[in-house]
């Protein structure tokens, strides 16, 4: 039985409702996001535990090991709950000396669906980004002919929903002009804000964002004023910066990552927190 996490939901075109708490898989591949898990039974636990407390919403990629995390998905989740939904990313390859490598010639995007399909385990995937940018963040240019090419999957029939990430606002704008998007994934975080004017813009169009690197990434945040107020409300800094994001905007979706169920757990319990006007102001000036 899975219980009701805090937090609440978003429903998107119509038909896309995603818990606002949900579970970023990446963490889940060994050190460098390449390989299996270096504990494949507690990456299964936490897929698993993710589901019992109500999460609705994986993200994912098939890049990420590559291969291996969508298959240890298959292995916890598989045959999916009906509430669940699996978003996935296709614009990367990996390396054999484990670079990434940005893709997105179509032919190749195509075999990346594919690639999703196979080791997910479904005949159709419920959302596929299009990954344009790096974590650096976005690379300017046109997407029209990668995002027509996902576009054309959604048509045959393999994909449901389309999102972009890594993007500029004027790809948003491009994608948007060729096929519906429903989330935009890009960096973002209580003190990385470059997106502010994005943010506010995807909830006027009735768009998720969705915050990669919620907590700092691979540069976990550090601040004297998000340990006061985390001390004040009587949480940690990170339970405290997701419930910042939460706070943000009706439209942002997280996707905290871990490879632990007690920092799942302690993820999760973000949604809980409410923070006064008076700590919502001073989080915000973090930024």
């Amino acid at each position: 039985m899975s219980q009701a996490i805090s937090g609440g939901h978003l429903t998107l075109a119509g038909d896309l409702t995603l818990s606002r708490l949900g579970y970023g898989a990446m963490q889940l591949a060994g050190p460098g996001v390449w390989g299996p898990p270096s504990d494949p039974a507690e990456a299964v636990a936490v897929l698993r535990e993710a589901v019992r407390l109500g999460v609705t919403h994986i993200d994912t990629s098939d890049f990420y090991g590559p291969h291996t995390v969508n298959q240890v998905i298959r292995e916890a989740l598989h045959p999916y709950p009906e509430t669940l939904r699996i978003v996935t990313k296709v614009g990367a390859r990996r390396g054999a000396d484990k670079s990434w490598i940005m893709n997105r010639e179509p032919a190749d995007l195509v075999a990346q669906v594919h690639d999703n399909l196979r080791n997910l385990g479904v005949d159709v995937l419920d959302v596929v980004n299009l990954r344009v940018g790096a974590s650096a963040g976005p690379v300017p240019g046109s997407i029209a002919e990668a995002f027509t090419a996902v576009a054309q999957l959604q048509e045959k029939g393999l994909i449901r929903h389309l999102g972009v990430s890594s993007v500029t606002p004027e790809q948003l704008d491009e994608a948007r002009a060729i096929a519906p998007v429903v989330c935009v994934q890009n960096q973002y975080n209580i003190a990385h804000r470059v997106d502010d004017a994005l943010v506010d813009r995807c909830a006027e169009l009735g768009i998720a964002y969705v915050p990669f690197f919620p907590l700092g990434g691979f540069s976990p945040l550090q601040s004297q004023v998000l340990d006061q107020v985390a001390a004040r409300v009587g949480a940690s800094a990170r339970q405290v910066a997701l419930a910042w994001l939460l706070r943000r905007s009706p439209a942002i979706l997280l996707i905290p990552g871990t490879s632990s169920v007690a920092h799942l757990r302690e993820n999760l319990a973000a949604g809980e927190i409410e923070l006064s006007d008076v700590d919502y102001a001073e989080l915000s000036a973090i930024g």
